[in-house]
C-alpha cells in the first residue's frame, strides 16, 4: 500500500496512519525518516522520567517498615483504649487479605491439578477394564466421557455415584465396581465393543432382558437381570419403585 505524501489536515489522515505524519508549515507530511516515532518515544521517555522524579530518594523497604510501625502504634493505642474487638477485626481482615492473595490462587490451582489427575486415573482404570472386553478403538472417548460422568476418585479409588448417591453393585451392599459397570455397558451400549465382546455382549441376556420398560416385569437389581442403566433411569423417574425393587432383589 502506497501512503500519500501529505494531507492538508490531520483529520484527513486515516487513524491507523496518523502516527506516521508530521506537521510542517500547516500541512501534515509523511515522516520518511521516522522522526515522528522518535519524537513520540522521546515524549514518553520525558513523561516517565518526570513521574519517577516524584519518587526520588524514597526507599520502598523503608516505606513499608514505616507503615508497619505506624500500624503497630495505632494498634497499641487501640488496645490501651480497650478497643480489643476493633484490633481483632483489623488483624482478621489483614490475614484474610493475605490469604486471598497468596493461598486462594494456589488452592484453586491444586484443585485443578487434582481434578485432572482424577480424570486420568478414571480413564486409565475404565480403559483397562473395557479393553479386556473388546472395546473398539474409536469408542475410547465415548467410554471415558461416560465414566467421568459417573465415577469419582474416593480415597484413591474410583467410586460410582448418581448425583451424590453412591451406586451399589449386584449384591446391593458393596459399591459398584468399574468391572461391573463395564459389564453392564457391554449390554447397554454394544456399539462400543467388538461383536465378540464376550460376557454381557448383545444377545447374552444382559440387555433387553434387564429392561424395566414394563415396570415391575423385570428387576434391574437382581443378579440375573442386573442393568445399571435401567437402575439409573429408575432412580430418576420413580425412586420409590427403585427402592422397592432393590429391596426385593
Amino acid at each position: 500500500m502506497t501512503l500519500k505524501n501529505k494531507f492538508a489536515t490531520k483529520q484527513e489522515i486515516p487513524a491507523e496512519h496518523q502516527s506516521l505524519y508530521l506537521e510542517q508549515a500547516g500541512e501534515w507530511v509523511l515522516d520518511h525518516d521516522g522522526r515522528a516515532k522518535i519524537e513520540e518515544f522521546r515524549a514518553n521517555n520525558i513523561a516517565l522520567t518526570n513521574q519517577l522524579k516524584r519518587f526520588e530518594g524514597i526507599d520502598p523497604e523503608a516505606v513499608r517498615k514505616t507503615a508497619e510501625e505506624k500500624r503497630k502504634l495505632e494498634e497499641a493505642a487501640q488496645l490501651q483504649a480497650g478497643e480489643f474487638e476493633k484490633v481483632l477485626a483489623a488483624r482478621v481482615k489483614a490475614e484474610r487479605a493475605d490469604w486471598d492473595k497468596s493461598v486462594v490462587p494456589k488452592l484453586a490451582e491444586l484443585d485443578s491439578v487434582n481434578a485432572q489427575l482424577s480424570a486420568v486415573r478414571i480413564d486409565d482404570a475404565v480403559l483397562n477394564e473395557a479393553l479386556k472386553r473388546g472395546l473398539r478403538p474409536t469408542a475410547r472417548l465415548d467410554l471415558t466421557a461416560r465414566a467421568r460422568a459417573i465415577f469419582r476418585m474416593v480415597n484413591g479409588h474410583p467410586q460410582a455415584f448418581d448425583g451424590d448417591t453412591p451406586l451399589m453393585g449386584k449384591d446391593g451392599v458393596t459399591p459398584l465396581t468399574l468391572a461391573e459397570w463395564v459389564d453392564a455397558l457391554v449390554s447397554d451400549a454394544p456399539h462400543l465393543f467388538e461383536a465378540n465382546a464376550g460376557s454381557g455382549a448383545a444377545g447374552s441376556g444382559g440387555g433387553a432382558t434387564g429392561s424395566v420398560s414394563a415396570r415391575g416385569a423385570r428387576n434391574p437389581y437382581k443378579a440375573e437381570t442386573f442393568n445399571l442403566t435401567e437402575q439409573m433411569k429408575l432412580l430418576k423417574s420413580d425412586p420409590k419403585l427403585a427402592a422397592r425393587l432393590k429391596a426385593a432383589a
